[in-house]
């Protein structure tokens, strides 16, 4: 995979004109496939669920896009629009729930209105092993059941918090984690017993197991994509939001279990 990682509707019609009659534009050529402006960098600040989906579709846009690399800052949604907001540059932003993008597109942050491309939903994820014998979100309030919640602030916290008014249940968790990567970290290790995570990061993970919600749907996160009012690469940050929205990047979120929008 080239891409680097650094820690820390009629739309696509319109920036597709856009960008092929804009050869030069704040800097950035924006070339198609094959359209050979060397040194050229997209950053994409990307919520930490998208963290598999957007390296293989990072790898495949550096490929039609020679000469282009794609650097990536997975985080928590909330984390990154802090990032944001005190000036981090970034091309992109790619959000878990509209809410934070909202407060990004609120402070003039964007450029353009954000679209939503995927939406995505809650699962618990268990050791393999399930000790505490979890099957389902009841169980979770259960004395000696060991729940790693994302934080309140993060779009899997606000949604696991939706899940559990939902079914009207209540539970303190033993941790309350920055992004849903490291609660899922928490089960993967079997430092607690179930985790309430995306399914898609269930999916990823292959050491854990994934048991569903009935609630899962009241509380599906959508979630949007924009560009940055300050890129570096407008032009490139367009035809990356429009790639993420093809149906060639369609099949890929499929697999991964988002829903394409």
């Amino acid at each position: 995979m080239a891409s680097r990682l650094i820690t820390g509707a009629a739309a696509g019609v319109v920036l597709a004109a856009a960008a092929a009659c804009a050869p030069v534009e704040g800097g950035d050529a924006s070339a198609g496939a094959g359209g050979g402006q060397a040194g050229r960098t997209l950053t994409v600040f990307a919520a930490a669920s998208l963290t598999e989906t957007f390296e293989e579709l990072g790898g495949r846009f550096e490929r039609e896009h020679p000469a282009t690399r794609v650097e990536f800052n997975f985080a928590g949604s909330f984390e990154l629009a802090n990032q944001i907001a005190e000036g981090a540059p970034a091309d992109v932003f790619a959000s878990a729930d509209t809410r934070t993008m909202e407060t990004v597109a609120d402070d003039g942050a964007t450029a353009g209105d954000p679209v939503v491309f995927v939406r995505n939903t809650l699962q618990i994820a268990v050791p393999q092993d399930n000790p505490a014998g979890v099957e389902s979100l009841s169980d979770l309030a259960d004395s000696g059941v060991k729940v790693a919640l994302c934080a309140e602030e993060v779009p899997c916290g606000a949604a696991a918090a939706e899940v559990l008014e939902a079914a009207d249940l209540e539970l303190t968790p033993v941790s309350r984690e920055r992004d849903v990567k490291a609660a899922l970290t928490k089960a993967e290790l079997g430092e607690v017993d179930a985790a309430l995570v995306y399914r898609t990061d269930v999916r990823a993970s292959g050491s854990v197991e994934g048991i569903a919600l009935a609630e899962a749907e009241q509380a599906a996160n959508d979630y949007p994509i924009a560009v940055l009012d300050d890129a570096a690469r407008p032009g490139l940050a367009r035809e990356w939001t429009q790639f993420v929205r093809s149906d060639g990047a369609a099949g890929v979120f499929d697999d991964a279990g988002f829903t394409t929008a």
